[in-house]
C-alpha cells in the first residue's frame, strides 16, 4: 500500500452504473478494488442484462454529466464523436411543459444525450482498464462476513460454475447491486433491523424505441435534440420525450398513467400522436430503421431508509438504486448514483491522512440520507398528485407552486432558465423562491383549462 492509498480490499456488489461509478472512486484510495458481478459481463457489456430499465431512454442532468467528466476526462468527447449530441438545454430543447412551450432561449446548462448503452460500455471499459481492478463475472454474494468486533469484514459468494461458496475478505464493502439488492434481508441475519422502505407508486409505463435520426448535415435534420411533453396531474396522462442519441439515432420514450403505449410499430405511431407535442409524432412516422421497441413498468419510487439505522455496521456502504430508486421521468438516478459517488470521494480524501476506516460507514449513510432527500420530495410529490386522496400538504403546495410557475415560465425566460438550473441540479431550489419569482409566481393570472388533454 501507498501513502496516497492507504487501504487494501474494497469490494463493490454489483458491476452495472452506480458501481461502476462507485469503483472509480475507490481506486484513488484502495491497492485493490473487487467488482462481484452476478451477470455473464465483460468490457464490451452494454446496459447491463440485468436491469431491466437499461434499454428505456435515460437522461443525465447536468450535475451528473459535470460528475462523470470530473471522474473520467473526455468522456464526454468520446461520447460527442460517436455521436452523443452536446447541446444548452434551452437552445437544444423543444419542451412542451403543461401551459405551453417553454422559451428556446440560452440557458448556460450544457447537457448531452446518449442511450445508457453506450454510457455503460464505455464506462466498464475504462474502469476495468485500471490496475487496481478485478472482474468477478457470474458471482452471486449471498450475505455477510464480520470480525469479532462487528464490523462487516466481506461477503460470502458462490459462482455460478461452482457450487461451492466462498468468503471474499475485504477492508470496505459496498452494495451498488440496485433495486433488487438483498441487502435489508442480510442485515436481518446479523441482527440489525431496517426500518420498512418508503414506496410512492407512479402507476406509470414506459415504451421506448431506437430508431434512424436525420445526419446533422441532412435537410430534415430538425432545429432541436430533444422534443419533451411532461406528464403532469391530473390532466396530462399520456406524454413522451425524444432524446438525439449516438450514432444517428432518436431514442424515442413514450409513457402513460394507467395507461400503456403499445409495442407494436402502428400502435406505437398512433398513441404519439395523440401528444400535444407532436415533434415525437413526425419523427417516429419518417423512421426507415428502428431497434426492438422495450417496455417497462415497475417505476415505483422506492427508498430503503438506511440513514435511520442506529447500529448501522461499520465497513459497509449503500450506494445507488441499492438506497434509493427513482421514478424514471424525472431523470434523477444516474445523477444522484454520481453525486454519491462524488460524496464518498470527498469523505475518502478527509480520512486519508489518518488510514482510518472506522465511522465513515454510518456518517456517509446519514449524509446520503440528505442527499437523496430532495430528489425524492421532487419525485413523490409529483407522482402523488396522480391519487386523489392522501396527498400532504407540502405536495399540494408543490404542485400549486409549479404550475403557477409554469405559467410564468412560458413568458419569461430568466425564470425558465433558474427551472433548468435547479432541475439539472445545479442550483439550490431556492433560486426559484427568490422573492422577484414568488412576486410573479403569486401574481400571474393562470389561463383556464377547457379540457383535459392526452
Amino acid at each position: 500500500m501507498r501513502a496516497d492509498r492507504p487501504w487494501g480490499k474494497a469490494v463493490v456488489i454489483g458491476g452495472s452504473y452506480a458501481g461502476l461509478v462507485t469503483a472509480r472512486v475507490l481506486t484513488d484510495f484502495f491497492s485493490e478494488v473487487v467488482l462481484v458481478e452476478r451477470d455473464a459481463v465483460d468490457e464490451d457489456t452494454g446496459a447491463h442484462p440485468g436491469a431491466p430499465q437499461g434499454y428505456q431512454g435515460h437522461a443525465m442532468l447536468a450535475r451528473g454529466g459535470e460528475i462523470l467528466e470530473r471522474l473520467f476526462p473526455g468522456l464526454r468527447e468520446e461520447l460527442r464523436e460517436a455521436g452523443a449530441p452536446v447541446y444548452d438545454y434551452g437552445e437544444g430543447i423543444d419542451f412542451l411543459l403543461p401551459v405551453g412551450l417553454a422559451p428556446r432561449q440560452r440557458t448556460g446548462v450544457r447537457i448531452q444525450s446518449f442511450t445508457r448503452d453506450e454510457l455503460e460500455r464505455r464506462l466498464r471499459r475504462k474502469v476495468l482498464a485500471l490496475p487496481q481492478v478485478t472482474l468477478m463475472t457470474s458471482t452471486q454474494c449471498t450475505g455477510l462476513t464480520r470480525d469479532p468486533s462487528g464490523r462487516v469484514s466481506g461477503v460470502r459468494c458462490r459462482q455460478a460454475q461452482n457450487a461451492e461458496p466462498f468468503e471474499l475478505a475485504a477492508d470496505l464493502v459496498i452494495d451498488a447491486s440496485g433495486r433488487s439488492s438483498s441487502l435489508v434481508g442480510w442485515l436481518d441475519e446479523i441482527g440489525i433491523s431496517v426500518p420498512p422502505k418508503r414506496t410512492v407508486k407512479a402507476k406509470v409505463t414506459y415504451t421506448s424505441m431506437n430508431f434512424d435520426r436525420p445526419a446533422e448535415n441532412h435537410p430534415d435534420h430538425p432545429d432541436y435534440y430533444v422534443a419533451y411533453q411532461m406528464l403532469f396531474a391530473p390532466h396530462v396522462r399520456r406524454a413522451g420525450v425524444l432524446l438525439a442519441v449516438e450514432r444517428s439515432r432518436w431514442t424515442c420514450m413514450l409513457f402513460g398513467f394507467q395507461d400503456m403505449p403499445p409495442t407494436d410499430d402502428k400502435g406505437y405511431l398512433a398513441f404519439a400522436e395523440t401528444l400535444t407535442n407532436q415533434r415525437l409524432a413526425e419523427q417516429i412516422a419518417r423512421r426507415s430503421v428502428q431497434e426492438p421497441t422495450h417496455r417497462y413498468t415497475n417505476v415505483d419510487n422506492q427508498w430503503r431508509p438506511f440513514h435511520a439505522v442506529k447500529n448501522w455496521p461499520d465497513r459497509l456502504l449503500a450506494v445507488g438504486d441499492s438506497v434509493c430508486v427513482f421514478n424514471p421521468v424525472y431523470g434523477q438516478g444516474m445523477t444522484v448514483a454520481a453525486m454519491e459517488a462524488e460524496l464518498l470521494q470527498n469523505m475518502l480524501k478527509q480520512r486519508r491522512a489518518t488510514g482510518r476506516l472506522d465511522g465513515l460507514a454510518r456518517g456517509f449513510q446519514k449524509k446520503v440520507g440528505r442527499l437523496v432527500l430532495l430528489p425524492w420530495t421532487v419525485s413523490t410529490n409529483s407522482d402523488l398528485m396522480w391519487t386523489p386522496d392522501g396527498q400532504s400538504l407540502a405536495a399540494r403546495f408543490s404542485h400549486w407552486y409549479n404550475t403557477r410557475l409554469f405559467h410564468v415560465a412560458v413568458k419569461d425566460a430568466a425564470v425558465w432558465t433558474r427551472f433548468v438550473r435547479v432541475v439539472n441540479m445545479v442550483a439550490s431550489p431556492a433560486l426559484l423562491f427568490h422573492p422577484l419569482v414568488a412576486l410573479k409566481v403569486l401574481t400571474v393570472t393562470p389561463r383556464r383549462r377547457t379540457k383535459p388533454s392526452p
